[in-house]
């Protein structure tokens, strides 16, 4: 089986509408793109977790629609060009689809990844190259966290350089639950996940017991709330969220914290790890413990 890809370059006040209407015009999918991508003119288009971005669309905006073979493509892009009250027909080009093994396309872009000095990431379809090292089976979905990111990456191997036998670590925006793992693997023994997106504590639970580290608790923050840990305080926490929730969190992420112990923060860019520090210096200090592709990561033991 084979489709034909519409590919339509229009205004960014059109690109919204003309999307959905391609959809109700027959189109199997629709995505938008920056039609100056790979210029001097291409502008990234993002926002913080749980926000939207502020613009839904670029100037130059390319709207790309999947449709089946058979369909006639022109008849498509007159109906979506009507519906929104185009005044004349967008111009439009059309390309071939072949039809693939789309799965095993896919897990050939995903390889085994090295962290540290002796941490693999291995997805489910491979072989772990080293047995003997600390093996995390992982495949990408939902939840953030593969290893693949810069500031996962500066986390784990802040863990595996700072073990932590018998002690307790929190892993607050968990995603995936890596963090956590690492952790467990590592010799701690309490441990516990927190996310606000319940689909990320699912994820994360499902990869605990892949990894047979099943006693790491994961929550949502209501349920931690109420939940044993309550009142802990941990010997390891670790957030690897964005700097702008970072800032926000700063009293109770230090709160979360043992006398004694470590918070390390990662998620900040290089530019921002001055604020993010300033944030927690009324109750920790932070500093830069390694930097990786322009981001850093941020630790400090509770006087």
């Amino acid at each position: 089986m084979s489709w034909t890809e519409i590919v339509i370059e229009v205004a960014r006040e059109h690109a919204e509408a003309l999307s959905e209407a391609l959809m109700d015009a027959g189109a199997l999918s629709v995505s938008v793109e920056d039609a100056d991508e790979g210029t001097d003119a291409e502008k990234p288009l993002f926002g913080e977790p749980g926000m939207e971005p502020t613009e839904a669309a670029w100037d130059h905006s390319r709207v790309v629609a999947l449709t089946d073979d058979e369909e006639d493509q022109a008849l498509i892009v007159a109906a979506a060009a009507g519906a929104v009250g185009l005044a004349h027909l967008p111009k439009f080009t059309t390309r071939k689809v072949e039809d693939a093994d789309w799965v095993r396309l896919t897990q050939s872009q995903f390889e085994p990844i090295h962290i540290g000095k002796n941490i693999w990431v291995v997805p489910s379809w491979h072989e772990a190259p080293d047995p003997s090292a600390l093996i995390l089976e992982l495949d990408p979905g939902l939840a953030f966290g593969t290893g693949s990111h810069p500031t996962t990456k500066l986390c784990m191997e802040w863990l595996e350089s700072h073990p932590a036998p018998g002690k307790s670590v929190l892993d607050y925006g968990c995603g995936s639950g890596i963090l956590a793992m690492v952790a467990r693997k590592l010799g701690a023994t309490i441990v516990a996940g927190v996310d606000i997106d319940p689909q990320a504590i699912v994820s994360a639970n499902d990869n605990a017991v892949r990894n047979r580290v099943e006693d790491i608790q994961y929550f949502v923050p209501d349920d931690f709330a109420e939940s044993s840990f309550a009142s802990q305080r941990f010997d390891i926490v670790v957030a690897n969220i964005l700097s702008s929730p970072l800032k926000l969190m700063a009293p109770m992420l230090s709160g979360r914290v043992a006398p004694g112990g470590s918070l390390v923060l990662s998620g900040v860019l290089a530019r921002q790890a001055e604020e993010v520090a300033a944030a927690y210096a009324p109750f920790i200090k932070l500093s830069v413990w390694a930097e990786h592709e322009g981001w850093v990561c941020l630790s400090g033991t509770l006087a």
